[in-house]
């Protein structure tokens, strides 16, 4: 049976962060605090040429973007790729090492080519892509997009990538203050993005112990049934998948707000999928207010941390004081 586990909350970070070795290989990439969003979308075709999207609103900055090209039956790293006609180039694979059929993922830094297309953003934003001679090896492709606005709301941005190890993955989103989920404006979102899966293949997940879909999976982002065009990706145009949707309603999108409790200072998402047959190769993350992933929340933007040494020198001061008010008394 394939598991992984996500752990959203102060109480995991310790463990989540003793966990992250070779066989728990679906880790924290990249997190953003602030005014920040997420894109996300996804396409595959047998054919290996498509359109891949991006929606980023106006008034708005590309901070970073990557494409994860997710491949099967192929040991090797894509090389013939194109994003708008220029060239991509990965500089990091995830062969999934738990799972059958030879499959990876594969990430680009793709920044300059999202940032020249979007400019100061205004919608949706199409790129043509085209896998080459790769193709029959690619089952498709994920564009993630993170962008800053000043008319955001506070909120976290994380990506993870890798591959949801059959032995369990574990990660920790770690918030400063208990979360609110009556509060006007408060949101919790989660996708995910998966290869080689179709035919009932699925995986299952539960939220804070709830059912939340036992129909993860599918080829909703691909063109054709078969090898080279299995992929799906919760992506910026999807609905929400609602609670325990079908397979065909599972969209991989999923709004974690109704199974949290007021006062909850952690969420835990619970993934298992038990044909150990298809590669969960990335999640991310939309959630209200400041966290940290992996690691502890980081201070307020208001309040500076006292370096180390700065506090060592003052406990000292204060101690030599002391010393000095004894020996005159």
């Amino acid at each position: 049976m394939r598991s992984f586990k996500f752990v959203l909350g102060a109480c995991a970070a310790a463990a989540a962060i003793a966990s992250t070795d070779a066989s728990a290989s679906l880790t924290a990439f990249q997190s953003y605090n602030g005014n920040y969003a997420l894109s996300t979308d996804g396409w595959g075709g047998l054919d290996g040429m498509g359109v891949i999207s991006a929606s980023v609103p106006a008034g708005s900055t590309v901070v970073a973007a990557y494409l994860y090209t997710a491949t099967q039956n192929f040991s090797g790293v894509p090389t013939t790729v194109t994003l708008d006609g220029n060239a991509v180039t990965y500089t990091a694979s995830f062969p999934n090492a738990t799972a059958c059929c030879t499959l990876s993922s594969h990430r680009a830094d793709v920044t300059s080519i999202v940032q020249a297309a979007v400019g100061g953003g205004g919608g949706v934003f199409d790129f043509n892509i085209n896998e080459g001679g790769d193709n029959s090896a690619i089952d498709g492709s994920a564009l993630v997009v993170v962008y800053s606005n000043p008319s955001l709301p506070e909120a976290t941005v994380g990506l993870l990538d890798g591959f949801a190890s059959v032995t369990g993955d574990t990660t920790s989103i770690n918030f400063a203050d208990p979360l609110d989920p009556t509060q006007a404006g408060f949101f919790a979102q989660m996708v995910i993005g998966d290869n080689f899966s179709c035919c009932n293949q699925r995986s299952t997940i539960n939220v804070n112990g709830q059912l939340l879909t036992e129909n993860a999976g599918n080829f909703d982002d691909g063109e054709d049934l078969a090898n080279g065009s299995l992929i799906t990706v919760g992506s910026f145009d999807d609905p929400f998948s609602p609670t325990n949707p079908s397979y065909d309603d599972d969209h991989e999108k999923y709004d974690l707000t109704p199974f949290i409790t007021l006062g909850d200072t952690s969420i835990t998402v619970d993934t298992i999928n038990a044909s150990q047959d298809d590669n969960i190769f990335f999640a991310g993350f939309y959630v209200s207010g400041i966290a940290g992933i992996n690691e502890p929340p980081p201070p307020p933007v208001n309040e500076v941390p006292v370096p180390a040494a700065i506090w060592l020198f003052g406990a000292g001061i204060a101690g030599l004081g002391a010393r000095l008010r004894k020996k005159k008394a």
